[in-house]
């Protein structure tokens, strides 16, 4: 009977129950189910609807899963794993059905005794960047909720989008959402505005407020989210790539023999302090911000563009620390 109640708002009757548990095989009267939702109402989290008739039984919309067989350790951690590293990447419906689920692995691996040593697997193992650490700005929940909404049924939003440093919100009334993407700490989405060419990306801790429309959003076929991302948008690019020629220090560069920049990449000593590459990379600002953090361990020697460019920063860099 426990699994034929649903999670709220969705909710059952006693009558609903009877016929249900009666095509399983369970021949018993509403009475006996009404006394026996009672009593489970005292081990369970479930709630009686008794606004209107026939009331209606559901679990409580936050409460913990209930299911058969239990919930193990393993499971336990990789629903525990998925709360803190998947909630930005799961459409509201879905995350809000996981809620409970997220809850009772929780309480499955504060409950773990004996043997089971997976129970402080959480304690023993972390991601980190390999850069600066920075904190994630504060986005609107709600706003993302209604984003996501939006994005999963292809449907139009209109933003209301406060830029950096500006006094006065902007209002989009024609957004086609097409993807989300995290990017570190920043999730953006990536979308058409109504009456502009190409795709904008909007970090959403600057969405101020968002509505769906009932306009179902213009996608085209052809776009796809990972060749957009391939083309360096992300890297905030210029479209298109360079091939890149530099001289490493050993110190510098030796990670790259390991995790190379690209798939064409050559990497070969030059003597015992200095590498030498050869590399396919896109044109982009992380390429220039890349290079720059080396400092010292690293000269470019081609493109000339990019050589430039290095060049005239450091100049400048050095004259503000003369």
């Amino acid at each position: 009977m426990l699994r034929l109640i649903p999670r709220a708002p969705a909710k059952v009757s006693v009558q609903d129950l009877q016929d249900r548990l009666g095509a399983s095989g369970f021949d018993v009267h509403q009475r006996s189910i009404q006394r026996d939702l009672k009593e489970l109402e005292q081990v369970f989290p479930l709630v009686i609807d008794a606004r209107d008739k026939p009331y209606g039984w559901s679990w409580h919309r936050d409460g913990a899963s209930f299911d058969l067989p239990g919930l193990g350790i393993p499971e336990a951690l990789m629903l525990n794993m998925v709360d803190q590293h998947m909630q930005n990447h799961l459409p509201p419906a879905t995350l809000d059905a996981l809620r409970p689920y997220f809850k009772t692995a929780s309480q499955a691996l504060a409950n773990a005794t004996g043997s089971a040593n997976s129970n402080n697997w959480l304690n023993k193992i972390r991601s980190v960047v390999p850069m600066q650490p920075l904190l994630a700005p504060i986005v609107d929940e709600t706003s993302q909720r209604v984003v996501y909404q939006a994005l999963m049924h292809e449907q139009q939003l209109k933003l209301t989008y406060r830029k950096r440093d500006a006094a006065v919100a902007t209002v989009y009334d024609g957004v086609h959402p097409l993807a989300v993407v995290q990017r570190g700490k920043l999730i953006y989405l990536v979308c058409r505005l109504a009456g502009r060419v190409g795709e904008r990306m909007l970090p959403l801790h600057r969405v101020v407020a968002a509505e769906m429309l009932a306009d179902a959003a213009h996608i085209d076929a052809d776009f796809s989210i990972d060749e957009y991302i391939r083309s360096g948008a992300f890297g905030f690019g210029k479209g298109g790539d360079l091939k890149l020629e530099a001289i490493f220090t050993r110190a510098c560069g030796e990670h790259l023999f390991e995790t190379p920049l690209s798939a064409d990449q050559t990497l070969h000593l030059l003597d015992d302090d200095h590498l030498s590459l050869v590399a396919t990379v896109s044109d982009s600002k992380a390429l220039v911000w890349w290079l720059l953090g080396l400092g010292d361990g690293v000269e470019v020697l081609t493109p000339i563009g990019l050589r430039q460019q290095m060049k005239e920063t450091t100049q400048r860099m050095a004259s503000m620390y003369q």
